[in-house]
């Protein structure tokens, strides 16, 4: 029976208008309001669902798609240094074989380190992992200055070279007159007079000779008043920034579990001595390297030479200068030993350091090192090495005494040899030759560095200050505290999800975590234009006269030990790695600066390169014993690690090579690194979902090339990995929606990552 469509419609809005009567059905009335709930909910669904679904497309879309040119000069230079050799799509079926600097890639360019591997960790990452926090910092310094560029001139420089010509730009930048303030006005005339080579020249070693006199001659001469021995120490130490028995400087206790007071202290180490010491682990002594003797004699004739001292006196004091030299270095040890026997961070007062080593007047040399600062007898010192203090103190005392009537004067004539070395590189160039052939004699290979890169670091050690103050104003501003907070929101997600192995460390670890604050160094000392002048007040420069402006530079380095044990301002802004300081995470502006970031590059170049460089710093600096205490490292590791052998062994020989731990956790902590990264990306696109690029990439390549080039050109653990870490990218794209297209080529005996290399937050 057909139905008129007209009476059926009725129907149903009567039914919609009159859902119950006067006498109503209940149970119908019920099961028409279920339905009509039932549907409006899956509507709802739908439509939630499909706008979550089409959200999530546009968005990867836009990760996707070309995104609109950054055209600012710092973007058309970083453009320069994006090649096809490092885009991770270019090749995606051989990229896995890519090996960083090699211009191309191939079976034969593989990195050898595949097919020899031993179970004993790495050397020297062990040191790293010994040393603790201070130590780590000090390593990555060193480890950070990795020469000059190896031929492509696409090459990002290492971090170090990076942060010194960003200084350099500023203290080469045009003059700007009134805008300028003072301060930095004295700056770059003191840069200038630094790299005015002629001006040294001109004088010879006159400046150094007159000097000598006001210090009361010495014995090498013949013409020396016999000064008393610690009113010289005290002298060269308190104005020459000269430290030549032992080291003096400022800085929180380490050793410490937690310095929650942030209270800094004076701090007592071994000197640093001019020839290399050998360490003999069995017998724990150390002595200085013999077949090194010779060339520091020579060296010391010529330095005699070069202020005019006649050769009949050279064999004389420089034996004398060898032999006392010899005898202080006997009772040195190195780092990772003085570790493990607690040496460091020793607690002692003045008063008992005094009776511990009482050649030293102690209480004097303090007092005028951090002169106006009361200092007394009762002041807690941290000592790195008791046992060498105590023996340099005997060794002066026996030589005083030894001497004495003599009139050789070997303590003297040692102090001046050292204010010699820290005056060197006001003096002509003769003098600095001489100490560059003697360190190529004792194996220093790498290349001399230009004289920019020298005057730059003399600025830095007066004006540093300023210095870090210039580079947040003109690099790390918004943009960089945003990366900041972003990239340690992401880490602390990713130590989160961890599978710990032991409850009462994981949670003694996630609290730390969580109750550090990271923040950028000059945050909370961020001084004006005004107090900038202030601090530099007292600076005269002269135009042409570098060695009385060096001298001054040198007043200025006490300035700032007395003011950083004073007012515990933390002046580690020029450094290139974060620290800890309290409960704070300094970052250090000096790590902001071109070519790894800039506030007008596109944000996936910002957190594909210093996004993940700074995750690989911060994982080492707070969970250097990672693997010891959480599950997913070593698993997760092991997984990368499996697929790398399954590209290139063949799934049949996955199994047969093994990674130590100390591999292990660097294989996690460069995986992690790369995704704390990304995900900290996305936490920034989401704020912000229009972005420009370079070369036409999307956003999501752009960010995996920039990891890539960062990775090869200037990551200073990319010597611990088992592999290049640019295959990282591979591992991350072969299971992951985000890329661009696919990094997987598979063949028969290749087989993709599990699950378990991927993490969470990039489903």
């Amino acid at each position: 029976m057909d139905e008129n469509p007209a009476v059926h419609q009725e129907m149903v809005t009567r039914a919609e208008e009159q859902p119950c009567s006067d006498e109503p059905n209940p149970m119908g009335c019920n099961k028409y309001c279920s339905l009509l709930l039932v549907l409006f909910a899956s509507s709802l669904f739908a439509t939630t669902l499909g706008l979550a679904i089409y959200s999530h497309l546009q968005k990867e879309s836009q990760w996707k798609s070309a995104a609109p040119p950054c055209l600012s000069p710092a973007c058309l230079r970083a453009s320069e240094q994006f090649s096809l050799d490092m885009d991770p799509f270019s090749r995606p079926c051989d990229y896995f074989l890519y090996a960083c600097g090699a211009g191309g890639s191939s079976t034969n360019k593989r990195r050898q380190r595949v097919s020899g591997f031993s179970n004993e960790d790495n050397g020297e990452l062990d040191k790293k992992r010994q040393v603790g926090m201070g130590g780590l910092l000090r390593m990555r310094r060193e480890a950070d200055v990795q020469g000059k560029s190896d031929g492509r001139l696409d090459k990002f420089p290492d971090r170090q070279t990076a942060l010194l010509k960003a200084i350099k730009e500023i203290l080469e930048s045009p003059e700007e007159g009134v805008s300028m303030s003072a301060a930095e006005q004295k700056a770059k005339k003191f840069f200038k007079t630094c790299m005015d080579a002629e001006s040294p020249e001109k004088v010879g070693p006159e400046r150094f000779l007159t000097l000598l006199q006001q210090l009361g001659g010495w014995a090498v001469s013949g013409e020396w008043n016999q000064k008393d021995f610690n009113t010289t120490l005290t002298l060269l130490m308190s104005q020459y920034s000269t430290f030549p028995f032992f080291n003096v400087y400022v800085g929180p206790d380490s050793g410490e579990e937690q310095n929650a007071s942030n209270k800094h202290y004076i701090q007592i180490d071994e000197p640093h001595f001019q020839f290399p010491i050998d360490w003999n682990s069995e017998t724990h002594k150390s002595k200085a390297s013999t077949r090194y003797l010779r060339p520091f004699y020579s060296s010391c004739g010529q330095y005699l030479a070069l202020l005019g001292v006649p050769s009949n006196g050279t064999t004389q004091h420089c034996g004398l200068y060898i032999s006392l030299s010899t005898t202080l270095a006997v009772a040195t040890s190195p780092l990772r030993y003085r570790l493990s026997q607690k040496l460091l961070y020793h607690r002692i007062t003045i008063r008992e350091l005094q009776t511990r080593a009482s050649a030293i007047d102690w209480l004097a040399c303090l007092q005028a090192i951090f002169q106006p600062l009361p200092i007394s007898q009762s002041d807690i010192v941290l000592v790195h090495n008791l046992p060498y203090i105590i023996h340099m103190s005997q060794t002066i005392s026996q030589w005083q005494s030894l001497h004495e009537t003599m009139g050789t004067g070997p303590l003297h004539t040692y102090m001046i040899f050292s204010l010699l070395q820290t005056l060197l590189p006001a003096l002509d160039s003769r003098f600095f030759q001489t100490m560059r052939n003697y360190s190529i004699v004792t194996g220093d290979t790498q290349e001399e560095m230009p004289r920019w890169w020298r005057c730059v670091q003399q600025t830095e050690r007066g004006f540093d200050v300023l210095l870090s103050h210039v580079i947040r104003e003109r690099h790390a501003q918004k943009e960089a505290e945003e990366l900041i907070n972003d990239v340690y929101s992401s880490l602390k997600k990713k130590l989160t999800d961890l599978s710990w192995r032991d409850k009462t460390s994981s949670g003694f670890i996630l609290n730390k975590i969580k109750s550090l604050n990271p923040r950028l160094s000059t945050k909370k000392n961020n001084l004006s234009h005004t107090e900038l002048d202030h601090l530099y007040a007292e600076m005269d420069l002269k135009e042409e006269d570098f060695f009385s402006n060096f001298l001054q530079m040198l007043m200025l380095e006490q300035k700032s030990r007395w003011s950083l044990l004073s007012h515990g301002t933390w002046t580690e802004g020029l450094s290139i790695t974060p620290s800890i300081f309290g409960n704070d995470i300094i970052i250090p502006v000096g790590m902001f600066v071109l070519p790894f970031f800039h506030s007008s590059y596109p944000r996936a170049l910002n957190y594909g390169t210093l996004g993940s460089l700074m995750a690989k710093d911060l994982l080492h600096l707070l969970l250097p014993d990672i693997h010891t205490q959480a599950d997913n490292p070593e698993s997760e590791s092991m997984c990368v690690w499996s697929h790398y052998l399954s590209v290139t062994k063949g799934s049949g020989q996955a199994g047969t090579f093994s990674l130590p731990p100390s591999k292990q956790q660097e294989v996690w902590v460069q995986y992690s690194a790369l995704q704390v990264a990304l995900d900290a990306y996305k936490m920034s696109f989401t704020r912000h979902p229009t972005d420009s690029s370079l070369s036409g990439l999307s956003y999501i390549h752009l960010f995996l090339s920039s990891f890539t080039k960062v990775t090869c050109d200037a990551d200073s653990y990319r010597e611990f990995m088992p592999f290049e870490p640019s295959f990282l990218v591979t591992v991350l794209c072969s299971s992951s929606g985000f890329c661009p297209k696919s990094l997987t080529c598979l063949n028969k005996s290749q087989s993709s990552p599990h699950e378990m290399c991927q993490s969470r937050t990039l489903h």
